[in-house]
């Protein structure tokens, strides 16, 4: 029988146990001062008296009141809905809080360092001796890893590459043509920096056009498994600071993308593009090239950019509406096809 257990221990290690005053100083809330001793983190609907869960989500209140969990992570709102026979970590954030606590008990696994005996580094490579090089990885000519990094097995970085410090580059990841800042995340199979989609077309057929820029990825951005990230060909692609990026996620030559951008599973970026600081994709939308999008706009799952969006904007479709715009006509629609029925 295969145990349904949050974090468990075969895949994912386990610091603690911590008192409660511990735990409620790693959410940043408050809770009573009870001498409790706290294991782990769990669900509302499996959680016992000595782990700790979260409601975020109201929807999900009747497990609150049937919870056993020894503690309970909760908006100010909630607090009186929360069972005696547990306590109350009161934030006005809950999800952040239990992202935060959910750390505190399985924190990342530190590199080990070293280099495998399979694992091939080129001379005039840097690899600095905190960093974890795993086993068939390739370091080549002038590529620089900074410390107490993890490069997964099979992984290439090509040659010139940066990687700052702390990064972890996942199994079977290739950088070439790329700077990459502190505690970026590249997971397995990714590609970053390959040639972009740039030709020339003649009477004869296409001709190349040679991509000359890099890829840079800022600081504390997560690049999803499988995705793509073209490096530029007159100007320098650009991953903003903090950025997310989903699994499947293609992103063409020249695109720049600002600060804390969230772009969900199999969005496609044309070169030249530029989104500014907080955009937001949903999964499957394409964008066409050089456009711009301004800071905060939201674009819909499967919605078709075409034009440039203002600041704030929220659109949906293909061709992408503004929100209101299209379920307008989708009512309008709807009564049209009753009265025809």
């Amino acid at each position: 029988m295969i145990e349904a257990t949050l974090g468990n221990l075969r895949f994912f290690r386990r610091s603690g146990p911590y008192p409660l005053a511990v735990v409620a100083s790693a959410a940043r809330g408050v809770a009573d001062k009870v001498e409790l001793l706290l294991e782990g983190v769990a669900p509302l609907q499996t959680a016992g008296p000595s782990e700790v869960s979260f409601l975020d989500n109201r929807r999900y209140a009747s497990a609150l009141d049937q919870t056993l969990a020894g503690a309970v992570i909760v908006h100010p709102d909630m607090v009186s809905r929360v069972p005696r026979t547990a306590v109350s970590i009161v934030t006005s954030e809950p999800y952040v809080a239990w992202a935060r606590v959910a750390a505190l008990f399985h924190p990342v696994p530190p590199p080990s360092p070293g280099v495998h005996p399979s694992a091939i580094i080129a001379d005039g490579a840097h690899v600095d001796p905190s960093t974890e090089v795993g086993p068939l990885s390739v370091v080549e000519a002038g590529a620089e890893i900074g410390p107490a990094c993890r490069i997964g097995p099979g992984a290439v970085i090509g040659s010139g590459v940066i990687v700052g410090r702390d990064c972890r580059i996942g199994a079977h990841v290739t950088l070439s043509h790329a700077v990459l800042g502190a505690r970026v995340y590249v997971y397995p199979g990714a590609r970053i920096g390959q040639e972009g989609f740039g030709f020339a077309s003649t009477r004869d057929g296409f001709l190349s056009v040679p991509q000359l820029g890099r890829v840079i990825v800022q600081d504390d951005v997560e690049v999803g498994a499988n995705t793509t990230i073209d490096r530029g060909s007159s100007q320098d692609t650009v991953i903003g600071a903090g950025s997310r990026l989903d699994n499947l996620v293609q992103i063409g030559h020249n695109v720049v993308l600002g600060r804390c951008c969230v772009i969900v599973a199999q969005v496609g970026i044309s070169g030249s593009t530029v989104l500014e600081d907080f955009v937001r994709v949903g999964g499957q939308a394409g964008i066409t090239g050089h456009l711009r999008i301004g800071r905060g706009a939201e674009i819909g799952a499967q919605a078709g950019v075409m034009s440039d969006l203002v600041p704030g904007a929220k659109v949906v479709g293909s061709p992408a509406w503004p929100i209101k715009d299209f379920f307008r006509q989708i009512a309008v629609l709807s009564k049209l096809a009753k009265r025809q029925g």
